[in-house]
């Protein structure tokens, strides 16, 4: 017979901290860093969807490429991820709260060109930046430096991530 599984003690949903913030503060900036984290799943597994079903005559070149930008939203999704968890909340963990969070959308898996994929991740990392531009602007009137700054690099990891796949469009 199958025993169902189930935590010896729940965690607290946040921790005490001493880090200059204060909880109300700190919540604030999870809820806009957790809609962060969402697009981020999205992108990712969208950018592997089109890596793996992905046709046309630069089929080598693209699978590549998409290649080392999910491994680069991976390592972004990690520090996302740990950004929340340095503020004393706990990340959101599956799929179906990283959907209700997100503002990117999902496609089904199905092939496709590299022209259509790269516009629609060039759209994506887009809409991403703009994103976190909002997400930047309300953090920095909260007063959070530090995740401001994290941002920061995340909007140029985007921007970058755009301008090469523009730059496969000319």
């Amino acid at each position: 017979m199958k025993q169902k599984a189930t935590a010896a003690k729940s965690p607290p949903a946040t921790e005490i901290i001493h880090i200059g913030l204060d909880a109300k503060v700190r919540a604030q900036v999870v809820k806009q860093l957790s809609a962060i984290l969402a697009d981020q799943h999205v992108l990712y597994i969208k950018t592997r969807n089109f890596h793996w079903n992905l046709t046309g005559h630069r089929f080598h070149t693209l699978h590549e490429f998409f290649e080392k930008q999910y491994e680069a939203l991976a390592l972004a999704i990690d520090k996302t991820a740990e950004r929340i968890r340095m503020l004393g909340h706990p990340s959101p963990g599956s799929m179906k709260e990283l959907l209700a969070l997100a503002t990117l959308k999902e496609v089904p898996g199905a092939l496709l060109n590299g022209e259509e994929a790269i516009a629609v991740l060039r759209d994506d990392n887009e809409a991403a930046a703009r994103e976190l531009r909002k997400a930047i602007d309300a953090i920095d009137k909260a007063g959070d430096a530090g995740t401001a700054d994290f941002l920061t690099d995340l909007i140029q990891a985007h921007e970058q991530t755009a301008w090469m796949l523009r730059s496969f469009l000319d």
